[in-house]
């Protein structure tokens, strides 16, 4: 249930983002549609880790450009940092992922 409520609220902030910016987002004259793509991304796999219960979701970042999922924070285990990584490669739409996590001891 919380995924559906993540991409709802995704699906909300998208819009609001379209009908405020116009046709192109400052992130390097990004396309509108990109833009949207990406936070979709974003959301997905930030809910996919809330739901995984061996990531710890609010000690990571997630952020999205042109499809490149870059995951920072910070993880309990390596272990933990691999699924993160594993998460985020799993979702639709993703080219690449470069995984910044710092293991802490």
């Amino acid at each position: 249930m919380n995924y559906v409520r993540a991409l709802a609220f995704a699906a909300m902030a998208a819009a609001t983002v379209v009908t405020a910016t116009g046709c192109a987002v400052a992130r390097d004259q990004q396309t509108t549609g990109a833009y949207v793509d990406d936070a979709a991304i974003t959301t997905k796999v930030k809910a996919k880790m809330v739901e995984d219960k061996t990531v710890a979701a609010s000690s990571i970042s997630v952020e999205t450009l042109n499809g490149t999922v870059q995951l920072s924070g910070f993880a309990k285990s390596s272990a933990e940092r691999a699924q993160a990584e594993s998460i985020a490669r799993s979702v639709a739409h993703v080219k690449s992922v470069k995984n910044d996590i710092v293991v802490r001891p």
